[in-house]
């Protein structure tokens, strides 16, 4: 019985890996919807959203399930209580990049983005389907060194989201006040990305080792 126990939790893990690979992959489709005015792109990423959400459903279902059942103590039981967290943080990475694509779509066939600001979200994006692999990587993987090496990729979107403000707050700017909500949002929503991917990665460490890394430095996603 304790076999197949352990096996539905691999299982889990497994598919909570699955989900960061696909908000991982939504997140760079809707990246490349907002850099290139791209309205099939943004569609494909508001569509296949349901996938997320239904995996989601399913996996908090599962977690639930062995909780119930099983009467998990000690390891196994953060065990599964950090993968009923963790099912929320990718649910939300998901939910994030369902938001790029709606500010996508919502200013097709206009660029939602001034062009001076383009380098900064091609390479926010490109970080977060980074991030999005690290965080599946460390599901499968439950490599607590690896997990903590996820915030360093968080630093370098940190350093990018600033930099932001720098570009918005300049009086050079010239593209209204839509266009400065729209770069304060997006930009927004990809930190919150890396930081939920982060999240995942701590929640890992503390799945396998039973401590918590210092808070300090691993912020905690909302």
């Amino acid at each position: 019985m304790r076999t197949a126990y352990h096996e539905q939790l691999d299982q889990l893990s497994q598919q909570l890996g699955e989900m960061c690979g696909l908000a991982g992959a939504a997140m760079e489709r809707a990246t490349q919807a907002l850099l290139q005015a791209d309205l099939v792109l943004a569609e494909q990423v508001i569509s296949d959203h349901e996938q997320i959400v239904a995996m989601s459903a399913r996996a908090e279902e599962a977690a639930f399930v062995l909780l119930a059942l099983q009467a998990p103590v000690a390891g196994d039981l953060r065990a599964i209580v950090s993968s009923i967290q963790i099912v929320a943080d990718v649910d939300r990475m998901g939910a994030l990049a369902l938001h790029v694509a709606k500010i996508a779509r919502r200013r097709h066939p206009h660029h939602a983005l001034p062009e001076e600001v383009n380098g900064y979200f091609a390479e926010m994006g490109r970080l977060a389907v980074e991030l999005g692999n690290s965080a599946q990587e460390v599901l499968v993987t439950r490599d607590p060194e690896k997990a903590a090496r996820i915030g360093d990729e968080d630093d370098a979107m940190d350093d990018l989201h600033r930099h932001l403000f720098t570009v918005l707050m300049d009086r050079e700017w010239k593209h209204g006040v839509a266009a400065a909500v729209d770069v304060t949002l997006l930009g927004r929503f990809y930190e919150r990305f890396a930081d939920h991917a982060v999240e995942v990665a701590r929640r890992v460490i503390f799945q396998v080792t039973g401590h918590h890394p210092d808070v300090e430095d691993v912020p905690a996603a909302r």
